[in-house]
């Protein structure tokens, strides 16, 4: 009897001891403590100072071997972990001519992104600055594009318009240019995607361009990082002009056959007449159609104007008119109501009706002080009125003030310097020689007053 009660002693005190042994020797993925406990904490420690004395060195092979226990191991032990196991995978990955291991490697990274993702909470604890989901997924779908060996574009497509759509403008703009790209892939490939290529472009432009901006007016700008969105920012422009759905006529095929099945669906409506004013496929019947449908469920600024141009194809003057002053007591924005002025002051210039013409670049200045073309228009018109003396002389002398708004037109859109010097070339031979004005009484450097509608003084040259 002695001896069985000391046998179920013995066989208790080894179950016992069996259990702490088993709670004291734990791997951080079992427990979910950061390290484990017993002896798989002092191998996780181990483990992590091994593959980071290999990573100082570059021995990336050997660190990897360390690495990947303490990841599959201890998920939550160091942040670091993660973005050295990047380092390592990406070194290795690149190190390799032989495909299949590349694409292990490859593998390998889909996985730390993922489990990063999977624990990103617990990882967040032990960071200053916490890793965003749209970040980790942009960076997985960066690093997929870079470094398999046959990258599938519908996969990456989708695993970057998933991060653009959760972080926007606050992606890294390498992400932005990554999607563009890709989506110019698709694009080419199928052209059922055209029409979202046309949208992709659109969201990228914008974004793109809040980044750049946010680069540019930052604290402290990096100058590296500004040309690098720069860059990113041409390069999204290219794909865009290089895929052939910046063409007018791509857009009425992608467009034309569905304005009328959707005719009532305004959000649809205004994509159309965004796109494609963007564009300044403004001559097209989509663009009519599309306008004057989408005018009729809600009037917009940029409705309007499709509506406006419609009645410019058609000759009538007075409706597009209406319509162009409807956009600009609809418009929000400054620059555009100053387009929208510029436009209507061509229309009136067209009709003879220069000092109405007139008046409206003025109030377009007004609103935007460097839209050169309304200097460019009011030059035109000065030129079209050099009858306003008897004295012939004095008519040619209109000729100094046109140069004079010329002028001005480069000095605010220095753009235009090459079409303006052109035109001030062919109206310097239309100005009055010094020796013939010296019979007027008038010399170099003498105030003239041009009279008629036009009004103003300018100086003899």
């Amino acid at each position: 009897m002695k001896g069985t009660r000391a046998m179920r002693f013995k066989a208790l005190l080894a179950l016992a001891f069996l259990g702490t042994a088993t709670l004291f020797a734990q791997k951080g993925v079992e427990d979910g403590s950061r390290f484990g406990h017993g002896q798989d904490s002092i191998d996780c420690l181990e483990n992590i100072s091994l593959y980071n004395e290999y990573l100082k060195t570059k021995n990336y092979n050997d660190a990897y071997t360390y690495w990947k226990r303490v990841f599959a191991d201890a998920p939550v032990a160091q942040h670091s972990i993660y973005t050295n196991g990047v380092a390592i995978l990406k070194q290795l990955a690149a190190g390799t001519k032989d495909m299949a291991l590349r694409k292990g490697y490859a593998d390998t990274l889909m996985m730390v992104y993922d489990q990063q993702l999977q624990y990103l909470d617990k990882l967040n604890l032990l960071r200053q600055n916490p890793w965003t989901d749209f970040y980790v997924k942009g960076e997985k779908a960066h690093t997929y594009i870079t470094y398999y060996p046959r990258m599938d574009n519908n996969k990456a497509y989708e695993m970057l318009k998933e991060a653009i759509d959760l972080g926007k403008d606050r992606n890294q703009y390498y992400i932005i240019g990554d999607f563009m790209k890709i989506s110019a892939n698709k694009c080419k490939a199928d052209t059922t995607h055209r029409e979202q290529f046309v949208q992709d472009y659109l969201l990228s432009a914008e974004l793109i361009a809040t980044i750049a901006d946010k680069a540019q007016n930052a604290a402290t700008p990096n100058p590296k990082l500004v040309e690098a969105v720069n860059t990113t920012k041409e390069n999204i422009d290219a794909y865009f002009i290089g895929s052939g759905a910046a063409d007018c006529q791509q857009l009425e095929a992608i467009y034309g056959p569905k304005v009328e099945e959707n005719k009532e669906n305004l959000d649809y409506l205004k994509k159309v007449v965004g796109v494609m004013h963007m564009l300044k496929c403004t001559e097209s019947d989509v663009y009519f159609a599309a306008s004057e449908y989408a005018h009729a469920i809600a009037p917009t600024a940029e409705s309007a104007v499709g509506c406006a141009h419609r009645y410019l194809k058609r000759d009538d003057m007075d409706k597009a008119l209406a319509f162009f002053e409807e956009a600009i007591s609809l418009d929000s924005s400054d620059v555009k109501k100053a387009d929208h002025y510029y436009t209507m002051a061509s229309i009136y210039s067209a009709k003879n009706q220069y000092s109405k013409a007139r008046s409206l670049c003025n109030q377009s200045l007004s609103l935007n002080p460097n839209k050169g073309e309304n200097y460019i228009l009011i030059a035109r018109m000065y030129a079209q009125s050099t009858k306003w003396s008897d004295e012939q002389l004095k008519n040619q002398c209109t000729y100094f003030l046109v140069i004079d708004k010329l002028n001005q037109a480069k000095r605010v859109s220095p753009e235009l310097a090459e079409e303006v010097n052109k035109q001030i070339a062919t109206y310097k031979q239309h100005t009055p020689e010094a020796a013939d004005l010296f019979m007027l009484g008038l010399k170099q450097g003498d105030a003239i007053k041009i009279e008629g509608w036009i009004n103003e003084t300018t100086t003899i040259r």
